[in-house]
């Protein structure tokens, strides 16, 4: 699939040569590997439980952060990003390890169905933005 005309793909360069351009330097953390809307239970609008483990390890938390850009707009991505800790490094890693998996969604590697895909150019939307604001 070409992304010329649909995203900005000098744009989307930039976020994964940024992400590319730094390395978590923190003390090795638990991280899930895939926080997603999807592995998300809700009950009663709050969070339930987390599923799907499969993908945990120890490192960088910035694989974490796809989540910010999945599950968050607006006001509500910006309130998440200021609760979390982290420097400007390692939400780079986060728009690009997010760009990632959205890019495999739209280019129709996970024969993902046509809502998944919808969302994942939202995401690509959400991560190409705040690039250019946080950046």
């Amino acid at each position: 699939m070409r992304l010329d005309g649909r995203i900005d793909t000098q744009l989307a360069t930039q976020v994964w040569d940024s992400a590319l351009s730094t390395s978590w330097q923190g003390v090795p953390v638990w991280f899930h590997g895939d926080i997603a809307y999807g592995n998300l239970l809700i009950r009663n609008g709050r969070l339930d439980a987390v599923i799907d483990f499969g993908t945990s390890g120890v490192g960088d938390p910035a694989c974490d952060l796809a989540i910010t850009w999945q599950l968050f707009e607006g006001e509500s991505r910006e309130v998440f990003r200021k609760a979390r800790p982290l420097d400007a490094g390692t939400w780079a890693r986060g728009r690009g390890w997010t760009l990632w998996k959205s890019l495999i969604v739209v280019a129709g590697m996970t024969g993902a169905n046509p809502v998944d895909v919808k969302r994942s150019w939202q995401v690509i939307d959400g991560v190409l933005a705040d690039h250019l604001a946080w950046a």
